[in-house]
């Protein structure tokens, strides 16, 4: 009789290596992880669109491009979701970019699968220390696992950006509190590393407020910042 778990979760792989890729996938399935395989960019983002993650370990070096390209086609739909780098080379300039991009770790080739397998827990370890699964802020809710919004009177999902997802995050977990602007400027840091002005945060939170209607209230709070109450 399998002892399965009823619900594995999900690893999206992106690996041209078949034989790196091969193992890697039986190791995470021994573990009880469902695995998702892509051997190119083009085949993983078609993944994304398809399904949800809640782990990717993205090879950067792929035939059509780089797993940096998945990894903000992944963010730009689950912000939340963890992410391990594979890198063939120890090469410091991609390993910086990756962090600094928001990767939760990374690995270099060649490595030991047990060590990544630990290194992969302790990333969703955190993830899942980062947020509870649900948040909720006025009529709205927010689900930190699917990276999803609602407006709980109407079932309906709002549907928002990347920034905006991150921007209604940070004030839902800080409801109550006034949080300054440099503060949110900080969540709003995009996933490409760029820099994010203040006129962003001023048109993002506009666009946050227009979404959420009357679902829940963000107030300005003159000369200090924002509070979200609810």
């Amino acid at each position: 009789m399998s002892t399965a778990p009823k619900n594995p979760l999900k690893i999206l792989l992106a690996e041209d290596d078949g034989i790196i890729a091969a193992g890697l996938s039986y190791a995470f399935e021994t573990d009880g992880y469902a695995v998702t395989y892509s051997g190119t960019v083009k085949d993983a983002l078609d993944e994304i669109s398809r399904q949800s993650f809640d782990i990717a370990v993205l090879d950067l070096s792929l035939p059509d491009g780089s797993g940096f390209d998945i990894f903000k086609s992944l963010k730009s739909k689950q912000p939340l979701v963890p992410v391990i780098f594979l890198t063939a080379v120890d090469d410091e300039g991609n390993v910086v970019k990756g962090l600094e991009m928001g990767a939760d770790d990374y690995i270099t080739k060649p490595f030991r699968i047990r060590e990544l397998s630990a290194r992969l827990k302790a990333a969703l370890r955190r993830a899942n220390h980062q947020a509870p699964e649900v948040l909720s802020l006025g009529d709205v809710s927010i689900r930190t696992a699917q990276g999803k919004v609602f407006k709980n009177s109407t079932g309906t999902e709002i549907l928002l950006s990347a920034q905006e997802y991150r921007l209604l995050l940070i004030l839902a977990q800080n409801k109550g509190q006034v949080l300054s602007r440099s503060r949110l400027l900080e969540a709003l840091w995009d996933c490409a590393g760029s820099f994010v002005n203040d006129n962003t945060l001023t048109v993002c939170m506009k666009r946050l407020r227009e979404k959420l209607a009357d679902g829940a209230v963000i107030e300005t709070v003159r000369g200090l910042g924002y509070r979200a109450e609810g």
